[in-house]
């Protein structure tokens, strides 16, 4: 019998089909309005500029209806070849086999001297998303680890103080990217000396934190993405969430030791075959999975907003339903390194700003704003400071209960 009938394949749906987060019934997301979605090419990435690239929300699978034996053709759309179905393609966990590297190839270096003070911990730390982040590392030895997918591939960065030198090293095909953009990245772009304090206990910080500088890593999607899961959640939710997403379905951190168990953030195209309940079991709800899946679809676009001045960056960002201004500025403060890109819409931050600057622990984001106007141009740098100082409000009620979204 075995010999009669072969088995049928089953079928892997295509982005956008069934198990995929925000649409229902199978049907493609459309387009986001603003915004000209470019379909992944047959390598997988975004922004293929062909004809046959385009899908509709009425035509499912329209993308690739003229398509080849590379898997991005077929009827059925990017999951089919021509000679039958294809599975995509879902890196394996972190700690598994896809992680079990051989000797780390050479790291190409580069030495760099700020003519500044500079503190890595302050100016690195808004890009760790909790403790457990699978795309950064403080190691005892001082030094920073940070993975990232770079315009020419998936890098690992390694920086580390010594005397007035920054020394990094880098791995991967974005090796290059990532060396080229160090000063960038460790603020070479940010100018400290345009905030004038007005208050004098942020004249103390700043002087206490001569290190701090903005960071600016020409980076969207690996920003946005996180900034979209930490949406009305508690932040110990959002890190969860992060961390298993990425761990399941990134790729093995070129040249980083197995033992720090870093990641590459996914690709666009394998952040849209995430199945719903992924997304559901990483706690993450249907609004804020959806949200990311509109989001990758346009993913170019969105890239390009890495070299826009912030206030044009947070207009393409919020062309995206369900980015609102909460979401742009967490974006953009890291990825264009913005110093007036105030978050508004925090459940903390208004609390915050109204206590240090006026005594009022209840303040809104309209007293916070007109609290923060004397330093329009710089009150995200403001708000740093804020926090950095330490005068926060007293805690008066228990923290927030997480809620447990994979448990429903």
């Amino acid at each position: 019998m075995a010999g009669r009938y072969a088995p049928r394949p089953r079928r892997t749906p295509a982005p956008g089909g069934p198990g995929v987060p925000g649409a229902p019934g199978g049907e493609a997301l459309g387009a986001t309005p603003g915004l000209s979605p470019r379909a992944p090419g047959p390598s997988g990435a975004p922004g293929s500029n062909s004809a046959s690239g385009r899908g509709s929300a009425s035509h499912p699978g329209s993308a690739s209806r003229s398509g080849s034996a590379s898997g991005s053709g077929g009827p059925h759309g990017p999951a089919y070849a021509a000679g039958g179905p294809v599975r995509p393609r879902v890196p394996a966990q972190a700690g598994g086999p896809a992680h079990a590297r051989g000797p780390a190839p050479e790291p190409r270096r580069r030495t760099w001297v700020p003519p500044w003070p500079l503190d890595l911990a302050l100016t690195l730390g808004p890009l760790r998303r909790g403790p457990g982040d699978p795309t950064f590392r403080a190691t005892p030895d001082g030094a920073f680890w940070r993975t990232c997918r770079t315009p020419g591939g998936p890098g690992t960065l390694r920086v580390a103080a010594r005397g007035g030198a920054v020394e990094a090293e880098a791995w991967g095909s974005g090796a290059d990217w990532l060396l080229d953009r160090l000063p960038a990245l460790l603020g070479e772009e940010d100018d400290p000396d345009a905030f004038t304090p007005r208050h004098r206990f942020l004249a103390v910080t700043r002087q206490r934190r001569p290190g701090l500088r903005l960071v600016r890593t020409g980076l969207v999607l690996e920003s946005l993405i996180p900034s979209i899961l930490e949406q009305k959640v508690t932040t110990d939710e959002a890190y969860r969430a992060w961390r298993l997403l990425v761990r399941r379905y990134g790729e093995p951190a070129p040249g980083a030791p197995a033992e720090l168990r870093l990641s590459v953030v996914p690709e666009p195209r394998t952040w849209a075959l995430v199945p719903s309940w992924e997304w559901h079991r990483a706690g993450v709800d249907a609004k804020r999975s959806a949200t990311v899946l509109r989001a990758v679809r346009v993913a170019r676009r969105l890239e390009e907003a890495a070299a826009m001045a912030p206030e044009d960056a947070r207009r393409r960002l919020e062309l995206v339903p369900g980015i609102g201004p909460w979401t742009s500025a967490e974006t953009v403060q890291r990825s264009n390194g913005a110093p007036d890109a105030v978050t508004t819409g925090d459940y903390h931050l208004p609390g915050i700003v109204g206590h240090a600057l006026a005594g009022n622990r209840d303040a809104d984001d309209e007293e916070m704003l007109a609290l923060l106007e004397p330093y329009a141009g710089q009150r995200h740098r403001a708000a740093r400071l804020i926090l950095l100082s330490g005068r926060v409000p007293p805690r008066r009620a228990p923290r927030m209960t997480p809620g447990n979204i994979a448990a429903l």
